[in-house]
């Protein structure tokens, strides 16, 4: 169990998570997500006036009318009945034929239970159940309420005025005694009535600036209008009218560069009263430095454009297909925090990418050159867990923290004290979606991040690299009328949160679950989309969490995007490329809340996801799993380690396995790519199952897979390297298995995805989770001199069960890289890139390509151990059967040895073939790959441990 503090902090809830024995491949690198990346203050404001009863019956079941002994003014907390149409209420409950359900209703919210009489009601209306039930349509919207009874509202109610009250519908008996009441949930009927795809947040004019806020509850809304970002009285308070649930005014063109605060009166069922809620727009462009005032900014405005900006569409590194793609994560203050190249002023902020010359811009140039297309910047919207204001930022006196031993719990102990009120967490906290964080920016106030943040994208661009956003719409941190980071949940109380059966707010995702599956919900997500492809020009956008996000919502920002063209908008919408977290978990499991954006919904959309079963292969286990357990480069069954991976039979069995699932993986992860298993059965991708039975591959085309290793998720690469393999490996050994696993990742069809400090070893002193420990466990070193390797235990919170694991280790001084080694691992991870790219049979556009190209030959039951050889054919112009793609070469062919000695392996199928190392190989400063070699006569091929070789067959002149 998990215990999550409560949206409305009077109200502890607590979420059952599967144990790791059931956790199918994943729920992955971010489950529960970059969850536990979101932190409560030790003093929680209370929310809700009451803390309802223990639940009394079964959420699968009917509710019994059976209930007059427990109604109690806790009742009214509980929303257990849903307002799915204009004149249609569902609720789990049987009404016996002599008993009456009534809709109760009540303006200033002064419905209270006693005795069993509800009283303070301004209108009754009586219900009828209907028979027929719920309908097609309903089932569809709201499945998770299938078989619920049906209970009509007279046509002629006017039904817009009332929901704006406190609402209930309650069973009496024919003694007139309430036997049972509940609250309603109304997203059905608002989405109905209500659904508005008009203007919304601040429009300006030459001569005016309009308002337009969507509040189809509230009672009344003012905005509070402020020349400064914090302090002075409102030069003016203005009240909104309202057309139709959308609330609007006209304010003079002096508004411009002003802050404004809208206060709305609006019924809130977590504290059954009417509340006066303070929020920011929705819709906000900007924010104070405090984050409690939207700014007034005209993003058309050519002061806030960097010089040429509007001419940056036509300057964009080319794209021509988005399997050219090759993704790089980092972190925007991880990038520049600790580079001493780069002035104190812009360093962890945005503009530390626009310096040219840098350690840290310059390593991105030779990522760049060497094929890099993509920067997936983690969150950098207006997100809590940071101060915007630096001056109120604490910080740790590095040289005590050096002092002390690499295994020493001093460091951590140090980063914790401060780690709420320092400048660092990664953001997955989210406080309004469609404003540049603050903390990135020179001065929080004022235009200043949106200027910034463009020049940050442009100089990206300029060195060839596009931008990707990380985006976090499937929850939201505030919620309730009083959290100062809620703002949809003080405007539509309700609407914005996915709720339970009881009308909680579900937390499966850490915290305020959000419904992409409301009309408004999505309307906003697709807005906040185009909004930053329009006046950010961004080129691509990683959802967290996406399985949480209903598909037709993804499939609709597809759309929305690539329909930006640049002579319409500035955009090459078609250009944008869009993937995330398909992880299937919590209440949207299983099509639970309707189809969502999971793994295996997706297929036929193009729209990428992260390929966990090759992570899981390659590295062994998964990241919920023993860290010792082993996997394909990690030693499995070659170079055990102190695991218990049972018997020998069964070591080679799980090894045999994995190499299943990698191939699978660099085949794109295709559902229909035929495979001969370990077993020597030809079998679909599709056919290939994970320890619990659920198939592997489920991409129908290449850009639907992200390859991938490690993540800002859990242990680097480097760092899960270190703990999986035998205590005595050498440095060496374990730098040519970090390089291993991203062979695989970047020789593979699909879309390759690197975390940040792949190709220098990148440690975090072992850190599984450092979403909040500070720049000292994030610390990144272009100059090549220190990984991070031994700065500590890593933070106790998330790491302390692997203390007697991590310690030894760190204490170890063998485990610790030289500049030598990273070094050479740059070198080597910069000529993957280049193998990669020059190529395009390594870049496949089509499913029907990779099956009619790739082969896969040390397969079936009489394989050798630990090898992986993959070829790719080429056609011949002017010949029949495949179409020639490559000028280059026409044939290629990866052996892949994750065996601790050399290997051989012969191919009939792969004899008297003119085939040579890459020639980038041959000039590689790696000795060890250069002895790599192959013999036509016989289809031998030699390759040294650990290595990934590459020969190819050159055209003929």
């Amino acid at each position: 169990m998990l215990l999550l503090a409560s949206s409305s902090p009077s109200l502890s809830l607590s979420l059952s998570l599967p144990s790791v024995s059931h956790l199918h491949y994943p729920l992955p690198s971010s489950f529960p997500c970059p969850s536990l990346h979101l932190r409560f203050p030790s003093q929680a404001t209370p929310l809700r006036l009451h803390t309802p009863p223990p639940l009394s019956c079964s959420l699968n079941s009917s509710s019994s009318v059976e209930q007059s002994s427990s109604l109690s003014q806790n009742s009214l907390l509980y929303s257990r009945a849903y307002w799915v149409t204009e004149f249609l209420i569902a609720w789990n409950v049987d009404v016996a034929n002599e008993f009456s359900c009534q809709l109760i209703a009540s303006k200033n919210a002064s419905l209270t239970i006693a005795n069993g009489q509800i009283q303070g009601e301004d209108l009754k209306v009586e219900l009828q159940e209907d028979r027929a039930g719920l309908s097609a349509n309903v089932l569809e919207k709201f499945p998770h309420i299938r078989g619920y009874k049906a209970f009509k509202l007279p046509s002629t109610l006017d039904v817009k005025p009332l929901l704006k009250s406190q609402l209930a519908v309650a069973i009496y008996d024919s003694d007139d005694k309430c036997r049972n009441c509940t609250g309603l949930q109304l997203p059905g009927v608002l989405d109905e009535l209500f659904s508005y795809n008009g203007p919304l947040g601040a429009l300006f004019s030459e001569e005016a600036v309009s308002l337009y806020l969507w509040a189809p509850t509230a009672q009344a809304v003012r905005a509070y209008i402020y020349k400064d970002p914090s302090g002075d009285d409102p030069i003016e308070i203005v009240c909104l009218e309202e057309e139709n649930g959308v609330w609007r005014t006209k304010g003079p063109k002096s508004w411009e560069h002003c802050y404004y605060v809208y206060e709305v009166c609006v019924y809130h069922h977590s504290t059954l009263r009417v509340e006066k809620c303070h929020a920011n727009d929705p819709y906000a462009r900007g924010v104070s430095s405090d984050g409690r005032r939207t700014f007034l900014l005209n993003l058309d405005s050519d002061e806030l454009k960097p010089d040429g900006w509007d001419d940056l569409a036509d300057e964009k590194p080319t794209i021509h297909c988005f399997t050219d793609i090759s993704v790089y994560e980092m972190h925007i203050r991880d990038f520049s925090a600790t580079d001493l190249s780069v002035q104190p002023a812009f360093r962890g902020g945005y503009l530390a990418f626009t310096l040219q010359d840098s350690a840290g811009v310059l390593h991105l140039k030779r990522l760049s050159s060497a094929g890099i297309t993509h920067v997936h910047l983690l969150p950098t919207f207006q997100f809590a867990g940071v101060d915007d204001q630096k001056e109120n930022w604490r910080f740790v006196d590095t040289s005590i923290m050096e002092s002390f031993p690499p295994d020493s719990d001093q460091q951590q102990a140090l980063i914790t004290a401060i780690q709420n009120f320092d400048g660092y967490n990664w953001g997955y906290n989210p406080v309004l979606w469609g404003v540049p964080k603050g903390s990135y920016a020179s001065n929080p106030n004022g235009p200043y991040r949106t200027i910034e943040f463009r020049k940050m994208v442009k100089a990206l661009n300029h060195i060839g690299l596009r931008v990707v956003l990380d985006v976090v719409y499937n929850h939201l941190q505030g919620s309730g009328p009083f959290d100062q980071h809620s703002v949809l949940d003080k405007i539509v109380p309700g609407y914005y949160l996915r709720r339970n059966r009881d009308g909680f707010i579900e937390n499966s995702t850490c915290i305020n679950n959000t419904a992409s599956e409301h009309f408004m919900v999505e309307r906003l997500i697709l807005d906040d989309l185009v909004h930053w492809a329009l006046n950010y020009k961004i080129d691509g956008f990683r959802f967290d969490l996406m399985g949480h996000i209903m598909k037709r919502t993804m499939v609709q920002a597809k759309t929305a995007l690539h329909c930006l063209t640049k002579e319409k908008d500035g955009v090459d919408g078609s250009s944008i490329y869009i993937y995330g977290e398909g992880w299937d978990f919590g209440e949207v499991a299983k099509n639970g809340r309707g189809i969502n954006a999971s793994q295996f919904n997706l297929p036929g959309t193009q729209i990428g996801s992260f390929n966990d079963r090759i992570r899981d292969a390659i590295l062994g286990g998964s990241p919920f799993g023993d860290p010792l357990q082993q996997g394909f480069v990690t030693g499995l069954l070659l170079q055990p380690n102190d695991h218990d991976h049972g018997t020998e039979e069964n070591a080679k069995s799980m090894l045999a396995a994995s190499m299943d699932h990698i191939q699978i993986g660099m085949a794109a992860n295709l559902q229909d790519f035929v495979l001969t298993n370990c077993k020597g059965e030809e079998v679909k991708g599709s056919e290939i199952l994970t320890y619990d039975g659920t198939p592997v591959a489920y991409a129908s085309c290449p850009t639907e897979t992200i390859n991938y290793v490690s993540a800002h998720d859990n242990e680097t690469l480097f760092d899960i390297v270190s703990l999986k393999t035998p205590v005595d490996i050498s440095v060496t050994e374990r730098c040519r298995i970090n390089h291993l696993a991203t062979s695989i990742v970047a020789l593979s069809q699909g879309i390759p995805f690197f975390h940040c400090g792949d190709e220098i070893l990148r440690s975090k002193s072992l850190d599984r989770d450092s979403y909040n420990s500070g720049d000292w466990f994030n610390r990144l070193d272009f100059t090549y001199n220190s990984n991070n390797w031994g700065v500590g235990l890593p933070p106790q919170e998330k790491n302390e069960k692997n203390w007697p694991l991590i310690k030894p280790r760190l204490a170890n001084p063998s485990f610790k890289p030289q500049k030598i080694d990273i070094l050479a691992t740059v070198d080597n991870f910069l000529n993957l890139l280049r193998i990669r790219y020059s190529s395009p049979l390594f870049r496949l556009k089509t499913a029907n390509a990779i099956q009619q190209r790739v082969s896969f030959h040390n397969t079936g039951p009489s394989w050798v151990c630990g090898v992986i050889v993959m070829s790719i054919e080429d056609g011949h112009d002017g010949f029949p059967g495949l179409s020639q793609l490559d000028p280059i070469y026409s044939f290629i062919v990866v052996v892949i040895n994750a065996s601790p000695k050399e290997a051989s392996f012969v191919s009939p199928a792969l004899q008297s073939r003119s085939l040579q190392l890459h020639p980038i190989q041959v000039s590689s400063s790696d000795e060890v790959v250069k002895c790599s070699r192959y013999e036509a006569s016989s289809g031998c091929f030699v390759v040294p441990q650990r290595t990934t070789a590459v020969f190819v067959e050159p055209r003929k002149t």
